[in-house]
């Protein structure tokens, strides 16, 4: 496989140091592997810190700046960040307001953010935690025990920081975080298996004419594979998927979220049968993103998010954002 890079020893540290020469404002330490937006710790307000493996970007760094992230810690590709990472991005961002720790359900994820809040803890920092586990395909999975943490983080990560904007205290922010994990719900679609750069060829083996419904963003089994299927097909699937678990009673946030090599133009059309197959089952849409946001790679697919909300969680969405992933409103 071709790949934009020099080595693949190198890669994570020359993204990082890519990262800061495009965006100052944030402060990019390359060596200790922590982004932390440049005006904190910003006073009065919660500081939110996330992190995982490299692979997946803009998740978590290009999701750190007002109204989201305070600080974000990068793994290496695939791999759990350690600690002391999530240490010194917690002492980072502390105002004395607490921090809140944002952790999707992947086993190294879990245990190593548990250590760093100990730590935190021990030096005087308070520290809550909020696990994302949205992905209704399989409960338990190749690096996870229950369900995994998927598209429903950049919601969680969204509505969160622009609780803490607002200075609501730890406690609230944590209980909006959770609020918004439990009302999300995510179902992905492989097309083709990534490749990492270690490895430099494909992780799993998915032949030209199957797809793999219920996919993991680091290419773990999902529910099942099928010949290839049209866009509404996917788009049937997976509304039918996430719905019938979620079985929302509130409008919706869609995020309809490309895995890496997928084209606009194709995310644009499964926007429209995801839609269309949500309007048959009644389900009222009050926003939709669009885009390559969560990903995994290389890898060509997409997934599907909902995320029911109330007025108040819908406000906070439409709250302003100014990040390397995400802005609006500012």
């Amino acid at each position: 496989m071709k790949m934009l890079i020099n080595v693949p020893e190198t890669v994570v540290a020359d993204a990082l140091r890519g990262l800061a020469a495009a965006h100052p404002e944030l402060t990019v330490d390359v060596e200790n592997r922590v982004i932390v937006r440049r005006d904190a710790p910003v006073a009065g307000q919660v500081g939110l810190v996330s992190g995982g493996g490299s692979g997946h970007e803009p998740l978590h760094g290009g999701f750190v700046g007002p109204g989201m992230l305070s600080a974000a810690c990068p793994g290496e590709v695939f791999t759990s960040p350690v600690p002391d990472q999530m240490l010194r991005a917690a002492a980072a961002v502390d105002s004395g307001a607490g921090v809140l720790f944002i952790v999707k359900n992947y086993t190294g994820d879990v245990l190593n953010f548990d250590m760093a809040a100990e730590m935190a803890e021990d030096e005087g920092i308070q520290v809550a935690k909020v696990l994302v586990n949205d992905d209704v395909a399989v409960t338990d999975s190749l690096y996870t025990a229950g369900r995994r943490g998927t598209g429903a983080t950049l919601f969680v990560e969204k509505i969160a920081g622009a609780a803490a904007a607002e200075g609501m205290p730890l406690e609230r922010v944590e209980a909006i975080a959770r609020q918004v994990n439990e009302g999300s719900r995510s179902f992905g679609i492989a097309l083709s298996a990534c490749s990492t750069p270690a490895k430099g060829s494909p992780t799993f083996d998915l032949p030209p004419g199957e797809l793999e419904l219920g996919i993991g963003i680091h290419g773990e089994p999902g529910r099942e594979r099928r010949a290839m299927m049209t866009s509404g097909e996917i788009a049937e699937a997976a509304v039918e998927a996430v719905v019938e678990d979620l079985q929302p009673r509130n409008p919706v946030l869609v995020l309809v979220n490309g895995m890496g090599a997928t084209p606009l133009l194709e995310l644009y059309g499964f926007n429209a049968e995801v839609h269309r197959v949500l309007a048959q089952r009644g389900v009222p849409v009050a926003r939709v993103l669009v885009g390559n946001y969560v990903t995994s790679l290389d890898m060509a697919g997409a997934s599907l998010t909902l995320c029911q909300v109330d007025d108040e969680l819908l406000r906070l969405y439409d709250a302003p954002v100014k990040t390397p992933g995400l802005r609006w409103g500012v």
